[in-house]
């Protein structure tokens, strides 16, 4: 299983990304030295967010990438291990302009943090 070094602006490991139903699909082609699935091919797209992040730990995800924009307000995410990126867009067309920050982000934030990436 990959872990996220502390402190470490960009992993030496592969990082086990889960994409929820609401990231766009085309940004995983900007992550090739990570491990991406989505929450789909999981067959997990119909679980409450609740379950998806307690699945997606279980099954030793690193970083959760979302659109969902409420899940810091609707998820008690203190004690988590799965660091949550949330992506303030869901227009990949705009999403494109910033993969650079975006995969800094992913691979820049810590286990257990939530950050939120302004598109």
């Amino acid at each position: 299983m990959s872990r996220i070094p502390s402190n470490c602006r960009y992993p030496l490991v592969t990082l086990k990304i889960l994409f929820d139903h609401g990231t766009p699909a085309p940004l995983r082609r900007s992550l090739p030295s990570h491990q991406v699935t989505t929450a789909a091919e999981n067959g997990w797209d119909s679980l409450t967010n609740g379950k998806l992040l307690a699945n997606a730990e279980h099954e030793g995800h690193d970083v959760l990438v979302t659109t969902d924009q409420n899940m810091r307000y609707q998820q008690n995410l203190g004690g988590r291990k799965l660091a949550i990126v949330v992506l303030l867009s869901t227009a990949w067309p705009y999403l494109s302009m910033k993969i650079e920050e975006i995969r800094s982000a992913i691979e820049g934030v810590s286990s257990g943090e939530f950050i939120e990436v302004p598109i």
